[in-house]
């Protein structure tokens, strides 16, 4: 049985499992950070502060601890370029939060000249959530400023995440590209309840990260409750 077919078949037999089942692990959180070209040291350092400064919110904390959550860091930018910074760790407790929040604040940047294969991004952070503990659902939550203009489509590896059941959500900082927040939704955004936020610039950044990350740690919300949210929807 290839790599693949092993992941799905875990996927699906969790698909029948209440939580406790699963190991009392209700999600398995990836956070997909963007170190291309385009970010400057600024910018990096603002989306970094912006994950720690999201975690350490009293709602998210609160839901992560409650579902015994895991939670990991990678770094993405050019093909054959991704990094797992920080691999799954555990939120067990108050504490535990803390202390990944100060290990996301603190990070150091991998990679700095290179160009967005938000595929490639892609195909590594399924690999990574292939490899997390099992839980009730398994999400990658991804930031970029730009459109993939290397590697593989991101389009072409949405047909593996679905099959998985791995829900990618996106918080995309728009910039002077009016249309990437539409780009990201028809060609990244993966899953019956995905949605992206948009932020107008990095210093956006933070808040609409903090928004995004209640949201993902909260309770799913139903088809009939328009799960999908568009671009437009959180912003």
């Amino acid at each position: 049985m290839t790599r693949f077919r092993a992941a799905l078949a875990g996927a699906l037999s969790l698909v029948a499992l209440t939580p406790a089942q699963a190991g009392a692990c209700e999600l398995a959180l990836l956070l997909a950070v963007d170190v291309s070209g385009s970010v400057d040291r600024r910018e990096y350092a603002v989306q970094m502060r912006g994950l720690a400064e999201g975690l350490r919110d009293p709602v998210v904390t609160e839901a992560l601890v409650r579902g015994q959550a895991v939670v990991a860091l990678m770094q993405w930018t050019g093909a054959s370029r991704q990094d797992l910074t920080i691999g799954w760790t555990k939120v067990g407790s108050v504490a535990d939060l803390k202390a990944l929040a100060r290990r996301v604040e603190t990070a150091p940047r991998i990679w700095t000249e290179f160009s967005t294969a938000i595929g490639e991004a892609l195909s590594f952070a399924t690999d990574v959530v292939i490899d997390a503990p099992a839980c009730r659902r398994r999400v990658i939550d991804i930031s970029g400023d730009g459109r993939s203009n290397e590697g593989a489509e991101p389009a072409e590896i949405r047909p593996d995440l679905e099959a998985l059941a791995i829900t990618v959500n996106a918080l995309v900082i728009r910039g002077d590209d009016e249309g990437l927040p539409d780009y990201f939704a028809q060609n990244v955004m993966t899953g019956g309840n995905a949605f992206v936020v948009t932020a107008e610039d990095y210093d956006e950044y933070p808040e609409r990260m903090r928004r995004k990350l209640r949201r993902e740690t909260e309770r799913q919300i139903s088809a009939d409750e328009d799960a999908t949210i568009r671009p437009a929807a959180l912003r």
